[in-house]
């Protein structure tokens, strides 16, 4: 049987709605990316959260970002410019570092590692950036794996550092022809209903590609599907996507096993 991980962006939410909405979720994802102080988050965000999944069963993973609350992580930082890559390896170190201690005390851990926002969509094809990643990962654990996106810089830097690498395709976000995200600036950039959604989650699953914002097919060969925990109407389409998979035959499973501290 073919199996396909769900996974969630959450522990972003800044009212309690929205927490809510993120706890729901976790009933029908299979890997939860936990905020973890850059963009959103904090301590308390963060045990929440891990303690959710842990009673849902499902994975951990650190979402790390630019170290930039402000515009929630989705506003590119050049290297050397707006931040010294230095700068940028001490903050998602701090990150990731600081999710794996909440996590250890909650008897879980972190299983793998997804940026967040702007630094993911840079990373796809800024070679530094994925580099950067990568090596920080690496020096924190290398038994974690990097989930990113197909084809990209990201996997040839995590293949370059020994870091399991799972592509991931996302269920609610447009793409274009070059096989990126539609940037949020422009019109259709989000897939708004659940019809839309669904059809982009089967035809990842089982055919393994998109429509991009042209009308063009596009391959993407996805071991794990996203849902962004903040796009309108998130639990509905969470809990329709995985109905539609299940019943087309795919079974949802996590991309790696989880374990204890």
């Amino acid at each position: 049987m073919k199996f396909i991980d769900l996974n969630a962006d959450v522990g972003e939410a800044d009212t309690p709605e929205w927490a809510d909405a993120e706890a729901e979720i976790l009933r029908y994802v299979t890997s939860a990316n936990v905020a973890c102080g850059g963009h959103a988050g904090d301590d308390q965000s963060m045990r929440k959260t891990v303690r959710a999944a842990k009673a849902n069963g499902v994975v951990i993973g650190a979402h790390p970002a630019y170290p930039d609350k402000e515009n929630f992580g989705r506003q590119s930082l050049k290297l050397g410019t707006d931040i010294s890559s230095e700068d940028l390896e001490a903050a998602l170190k701090q990150q990731i570092l600081r999710l794996r201690e909440i996590a250890r005390e909650e008897g879980v851990s972190v299983s793998y590692v997804k940026p967040h926002g702007a630094l993911y969509n840079d990373s796809v094809q800024d070679a530094r950036k994925a580099d950067l990643i990568a090596k920080v990962i690496s020096k924190i654990d290398s038994g974690l794996t990097l989930l990113g996106g197909p084809n990209s810089e990201m996997k040839r830097a995590a293949e370059n550092y020994n870091l399991g690498f799972v592509a991931e395709g996302f269920i609610d976000r447009r793409y274009t022809n070059e096989g990126h995200l539609l940037s949020r600036f422009k019109e259709g950039a989000v897939l708004e209903t659940d019809e839309a959604r669904i059809e982009q989650a089967l035809g990842l699953a089982i055919e393994q590609k998109v429509f991009t914002d042209s009308g063009d097919s596009l391959a993407i060969h996805a071991g794990s599907l996203c849902l962004h925990g903040d796009s309108q109407g998130a639990i509905h389409t969470a809990q329709k996507a995985r109905a539609a998979l299940e019943q087309a035959g795919i079974k949802i499973q996590a991309f790696i096993s989880q374990t204890g501290a």
